[in-house]
């Protein structure tokens, strides 16, 4: 994945999202009441400025990875995604509201885990190895003192 760069700012933000309907109840399993909710979610990342690596509606669940601007937290990328589809889904289904007389289509409950293309070791060792780095470049320019 590519690093995403603006004014001032150079990093990757994407993140594996995971959540499911209230009572995990089989709410997508027909593939029309799939479809819908694939074309709401994207239409909701588009929306926010949140890009949609993967998306998967299982029968009882959401598993998506996006990448999410530099400015929005997992937090609000989860309760706009969530709160936004189940407004558009009561209003497309409307027989989903027998379901959930009230009103509140998704559980509470959400998983979040950071993902990007370096693992943990990959990572502290880079910056372990830059710690070494700098104190060598200390050693060269100043070779008579001695840094700790």
């Amino acid at each position: 994945m590519e690093l995403v760069s603006g004014s001032h700012i150079v990093g990757q933000n994407m993140y594996h999202l995971e959540w499911c309907p209230k009572y995990r109840y089989k709410m997508f399993k027909q593939e029309k009441n799939k479809k819908l909710c694939e074309e709401i979610l994207y239409g909701i990342a588009k929306r926010h400025n949140i890009e949609i690596i993967e998306l998967s509606v299982m029968s009882d669940h959401i598993h998506i990875v996006v990448c999410i601007p530099p400015t929005m937290s997992v937090s609000k990328a989860l309760q706009l995604l969530k709160g936004a589809s189940a407004h558009e889904l009561f209003k497309k289904r409307t027989y989903f509201r027998c379901r959930y007389p009230r009103g509140h289509f998704w559980s509470p409950g959400k998983f979040y885990r950071s993902v990007g293309d370096a693992d943990t070791e990959t990572v502290i060792n880079y910056v372990r190895d830059q710690r070494l780095e700098q104190k060598s470049l200390n050693d060269f320019r100043n070779p008579g003192l001695q840094t700790t």
